[in-house]
């Protein structure tokens, strides 16, 4: 097991595309890190350049005490899982699995061993006489990470390996994967898109924009406190609420105003916006902590909103809302009954409110 050390690293291609700026993280020994973010924000560079596959143009990478920066793939004492399987067509699963410890000269009892052992763990021992042509692709990918597992790396980095399986067995290999990982305590590296895969995945995540890091932390603190506008976006489905919103002193209070929208700031947003009185904002809530407002609701968290689409989930409502030129996402109870174009007077959590900066759009 290992620690992983990026240090200052940067990737420049063709002298003027910088891929990735200036990364530093420190992957713990044994944790399971995701990369999360937009494709072409450097996620997977940086996967490739912690592997060997990428060069680096300055800065380290450390895996346990060692500077790798020059080592060849090979010698890294990684294992890759790739989104494409690259499986052997022509090879039974055992040989697709016993392939890379072969080409390392390790004695036959020893794959053996190992095959088998990783076979058991993926609950594939039943497969290991098949092609790959047989097998379907949940089992496929099982065979992929069979084929990392038996190196019995320092380190496995996974570059978006769910993503050619369709959704039911996304959910199904999430949850393996992470059994996997415990079973294991191997230290792991995990790019993805999705940021469901990353919050239930990661143990912590990083969240990445234009090769630039923009958050690292614990799922559920990228949840509740976003650095920024862009990992309050990111993480989270639906995704937060934004409106454009000014700020306003009126009756010793700080308002947030804006057309079809007043609300009045709870007390701990309005001491971090101090001496920001008529200055434009934008003011974030998540769906889930929209809804229909009672009595008990005070009126300078309630607003009117009209109703644009209804999404009937089953388990929640999903409403997309108008107030005034902002869109407006709210989850409410299934058991509400509305119809295309009602108004509705909806109520925001103020425990729940997020302030941004209008220009650097840091969280305020």
């Amino acid at each position: 097991m290992a620690l992983v050390s990026i240090r200052s690293v940067n990737k420049v291609y063709d002298g003027n595309v910088h891929a990735v700026k200036d990364v530093s993280l420190e992957i713990r020994d044994k944790e399971f890190m995701v990369f999360v973010g937009p494709s072409g924000c450097g996620k997977t560079t940086t996967l490739r350049m912690v592997a060997g596959l990428e060069s680096i143009t300055s800065g380290d990478i450390v895996i346990g005490d060692t500077v790798v920066n020059q080592l060849p793939p090979m010698d890294r004492d990684i294992a890759m899982v790739f989104q494409n399987y690259a499986l052997y067509p022509h090879m039974s699963v055992f040989h697709n699995m016993a392939f890379g410890l072969k080409m390392r000269k390790f004695e036959k009892p020893e794959i053996d061993k190992r095959v088998r052992d990783a076979a058991a763990i993926l609950g594939i021992e039943t497969l290991l006489d098949r092609k790959p042509r047989q097998l379907s692709g949940g089992q496929r990918q099982r065979v992929a990470l069979g084929r990392a597992i038996v190196r019995h790396p320092q380190v496995f980095l996974f570059d978006e390996p769910l993503s050619n399986l369709d959704a039911k067995l996304r959910v199904q290999m999430r949850v393996e994967l992470k059994k996997l990982h415990e079973r294991l305590g191997t230290t792991a590296i995990y790019v993805t898109h999705d940021q469901v895969e990353a919050m239930t995945l990661g143990d912590r995540v990083v969240v990445m924009k234009d090769g630039i890091v923009q958050q690292v932390g614990e799922p559920l603190e990228l949840y509740n406190t976003p650095a920024n506008k862009f990992v309050a976006g990111f993480i989270g489905s639906p995704a937060m609420n934004f409106a454009d919103v000014t700020l306003a002193e009126s009756g010793g209070r700080l308002w947030a105003e804006a057309q079809g929208l007043r609300i009045g700031l709870p007390d701990p947003i309005a001491r971090r916006a101090n001496g920001r009185n008529g200055a434009h904002a934008t003011l974030g809530i998540r769906p889930e902590d929209i809804h229909l407002a009672s009595p008990t609701d005070a009126d300078d968290l309630c607003f009117e909103a009209e109703v644009e689409v209804i999404e009937q989930l089953g388990s929640e409502i999903v409403l997309d809302t108008r107030v005034g030129r902002s869109a407006f996402v709210a989850s409410v109870d299934p058991s509400l009954r509305m119809k295309v174009h009602d108004r509705l007077k909806l109520a925001m959590n103020p425990a729940r409110l997020h302030l941004f900066d209008a220009g650097s759009e840091a969280a305020i």
